[in-house]
This record gives C-alpha cells, sequence and structure tokens, in this order.
C-alpha cells in the first residue's frame, strides 16, 4: 500500500477491536461482582462469549484486509530500530488478537458450555468436559488478555509519542478523516 493512511474499514475495525477488548475485559471483571449461580453471574459470561465471537470475526477481517489492502509505509525520518520494533509490536498484537478468542472458545468447550451468538445461534462443545484442561486455557487466556492490554498500552504511548515529540503522521493516519468544511 502506498497510501498515506489506512483505510476507512481498517480504520473503524481498529477501534472496534479496541472497543471490544476494553468491553470484554470489563465484562470478566463484571463477573466477578456476582456470586456462583447467580443468573447476572451466567448473563455476563454468555455476553462475554457473544462479544468474544464477534471480536473473532472482526479480526478475521482485520487480518484479511491487512494482507489485502497492506499498511500505508513508513515516516521517511523512522530508523531501521523503530521499524523493526512497529512490526513487532503488530505482530504481538495480531497474535494475541488471534489466539485470544482461539483459547477463550476452547476454554468455552472445555467447561462444557456451548457457544452461542447472542442466543442466534449455538455450536455445542465438540469435546469431552475436562476441569483441568479448562482452568489452563483460563490461565493461558488470562495471561493473553493482560499481554495485550500491556501491548496496546505500548502501541498507544508510540502513537502518541509519534504524534506529540516527532510530530509526524503515524498516529494521524489511523484517526478518523477530518470533514472538510463546505464554505466557499
Amino acid at each position: 500500500m502506498t497510501a498515506q493512511t489506512y483505510t476507512p474499514a481498517q480504520k473503524a475495525l481498529h477501534w472496534a477491536l479496541f472497543a471490544l477488548v476494553v468491553l470484554l475485559y470489563g465484562l470478566t471483571f463484571g463477573q466477578d461482582i456476582f456470586q456462583r449461580g447467580d443468573p447476572n453471574r451466567d448473563l455476563i459470561w454468555k455476553l462475554h462469549i457473544s462479544f468474544g465471537l464477534v471480536l473473532a470475526a472482526l479480526i478475521a477481517w482485520r487480518v484479511v484486509l491487512r494482507l489485502v489492502r497492506g499498511v500505508p509505509e513508513h515516516p521517511a525520518g523512522m530508523s531501521t530500530l523503530e521499524r523493526n520494533a512497529a512490526a513487532l509490536a503488530h505482530a504481538l498484537l495480531y497474535a494475541l488478537l488471534v489466539t485470544i478468542p482461539v483459547l477463550g472458545i476452547l476454554l468455552t468447550w472445555f467447561r462444557a458450555d456451548a457457544l452461542s451468538l447472542f442466543g442466534l445461534f449455538t455450536i455445542p462443545s465438540p469435546v469431552a468436559p475436562d476441569r483441568a484442561v479448562a482452568r489452563t486455557l483460563r490461565e493461558l487466556h488470562s495471561f493473553c488478555a493482560n499481554a495485550i492490554l500491556i501491548v496496546a498500552g505500548l502501541h498507544a504511548l508510540a502513537a502518541l509519542w509519534h504524534h506529540f515529540i516527532r510530530s509526524d503522521a503515524v498516529l494521524a493516519r489511523m484517526l478518523p478523516a477530518r470533514r472538510r468544511s463546505r464554505t466557499a
């Protein structure tokens, strides 16, 4: 891609994924407010699963768009070290974005729960329940969820550094396009 900015679809997916990750993290803590067996806890768990499936679908779309559309060129002033750090950060973000839903799906199934998208359809577990495997998957899922917050936080700090310190267009190319005034 030789464009100076991401496509509107890439930008929308970027910010939608950010919002979903924050929402899913919030639902995780919201679930802990209620005691086991409380219907509200089960509702939050089902919402977490549903929004996690939405996240998985949007990640797949984002990956396809990245493969088809590519990414804008780095600013000319970026060093090789900065370019490599950016590539590593993006690779980590994508790896975590793919891994977290996969672990979540496996965790759901090894807990003997079905996957359901807001009650619209249900995919029963194809595996036998296994508490030990479920516990390990839960730990890995939680670890990766915490890791994505750290990596995304560093990603945001780097974008802000580029914007305010370097004064380049790294952040601007992911922000919505400004509308031009129609006054003549």
